[in-house]
């Protein structure tokens, strides 16, 4: 089926039920990169040093497989409806109270909890979408899905230009309070979205079987060992990936080459805009490619974009301003372009028996072993450069290098189960997401 087929094969509940998934994690990924622009103006403002402010950032990933696995459970015993608007409110108040903080400690109290909230809320949104969506529309719907993210991104570099446009000298606490709007969303869930038909399918399953929930959560993780282990691995990976190329974009912008609000926010933008494209289009090829063929190819052709990126390769004539925008266009495009396969990917390989846990879990365990990154960059750009103005081009280039090729090699050596019927992969009627119906090399 081509794109649009896909897209008009929808029904009104899949529409919605997408729509809430995607918007919430978009909004989960606004809130969470509104610090990424203002860490020189927390550091000032708090008098820490600039490692200070970016350890927050690694503490709220490090926080973030807490609040998968809480709200996993909970999408496990309730549905996936009711935990993600609770989760939803969660993540904007305590966006909200960061605005209102006195000191630096309670800005990282905050922020880990703020983890904690942000944890939960893809794990529940992608299983909610790949299980309401039919199974030739989720190459597409994984990459656009995964895009929120990148949507998030692009969004808080609009509102980091618009505010600080308008009002330069204004405190870095507006951008906090403008982060309380997703709360708007659950409005929208509760009367537009029904539950996972999947999840009802399951509930009905344990309830004639005589299985309780723990005992058919413990029975999908005893047979599938190898297989959490695995995903862990690969998440962790692949989020070494994305932050590494993301979330200290801002600051090498602002620090080392000492742009301004507009520049930062123009490439950001255009870095953005290339995750949004490329995610979508690999996303949609991986239906048909296979879904790790997919990785790999976006990934090899990310390697040979990091020196245009980072700002290492210069061309002459051309401003590195220029090559710099145009590599983190190209250099997004592939990373998001490999993440476009994350959403179905997990939730494909997960049975049925714990999908509102094990993806999301999973995912931020990967987070959780990945978030030195941001720390290890800013720190090894500190020692690299002068006290005024870290090396933040050769930081990003070492790390991202590291990344891509660790994502190739795991990647290769793993299964995936492309096609997979979601109602019949549950360890309670003895299916295993192991055997798609599409047999994978």
């Amino acid at each position: 089926m081509n794109v649009w087929s896909i897209v008009r094969s929808l029904n009104r509940d899949q529409r919605n039920t997408f729509t809430a998934s995607f918007l919430g994690w978009t909004l989960d990924a606004f809130d969470y990169f509104l610090l990424t622009f203002v860490t020189l103006r927390i550091a000032k403002d708090f008098n820490v040093q600039l490692p200070a402010v970016a350890l927050t950032l690694t503490l709220t990933l490090m926080m973030r497989p807490l609040g998968a696995l809480i709200f996993g459970l909970l999408a496990e015993r309730f549905g996936r409806r009711t935990p993600l608007m609770i989760d939803i409110i969660l993540y904007s108040i305590i966006e909200l109270l960061t605005a209102f903080s006195p000191n630096y400690i309670v800005f990282l109290i905050l922020r880990i909890i703020f983890g904690i909230a942000m944890g939960g809320e893809w794990g529940l949104g992608a299983s909610l979408a790949m299980e309401s969506l039919p199974t030739e529309a989720r190459g597409l719907f994984s990459g656009i899905l995964q895009q929120g993210y990148a949507f998030g991104y692009l969004l808080g570099a609009i509102a980091y230009f618009v505010v600080f446009t308008i009002a330069p000298t204004a405190s870095w606490r507006i951008m906090f309070i403008i982060g309380v709007l997703p709360a708007l969303l659950v409005v929208f869930i509760r009367a537009r979205v029904p539950e996972s038909p999947v999840w009802e399918h399951h509930q009905t399953l344990l309830r004639e079987k005589g299985v309780s929930l723990w005992q058919g959560i413990w029975n999908a993780i005893k047979s599938h060992p190898i297989l959490f282990i695995y995903l862990i691995v690969l998440m962790t990976a692949f989020n070494s990936l994305s932050h590494g190329t993301q979330d200290n974009l801002p600051t090498f912008l602002q620090a080392q080459l000492k742009l301004g609000v507009s520049a930062t926010s123009t490439i950001t933008i255009i870095s953005n805009i290339g995750a949004i494209i490329g995610g979508t289009l690999f996303g949609y090829y991986s239906q048909y490619w296979g879904r790790r063929r997919t990785i790999i190819i976006a990934c090899i052709i990310g390697l040979i974009m990091i020196p245009l990126w980072s700002g290492l390769l210069r061309i002459p004539g051309i401003s590195v301003l220029v090559t710099i925008a145009v590599g983190a266009f190209l250099l997004q495009f592939m990373v998001q372009g490999a993440w476009g396969i994350i959403p179905v990917h997990l939730n494909e390989l997960s049975p049925t028996d714990v999908r509102g846990t094990f993806p999301g879990f999973a995912y931020q365990l990967g987070n959780l072993f990945a978030a030195y990154i941001v720390f290890g960059e800013t720190a090894l750009a500190q020692n690299l450069g002068t006290a005024k103005t870290p090396n933040f081009g050769i930081a990003l280039a070492i790390f991202s290098l590291g990344a891509f090729l660790a994502v190739i090699i795991f990647a290769a050596i793993g299964k995936e189960a492309r096609g997979i019927d979601f109602m019949h992969s549950s360890t309670v009627e003895g299916g295993t997401s192991s055997q798609p119906e599409e047999a994978q090399a």
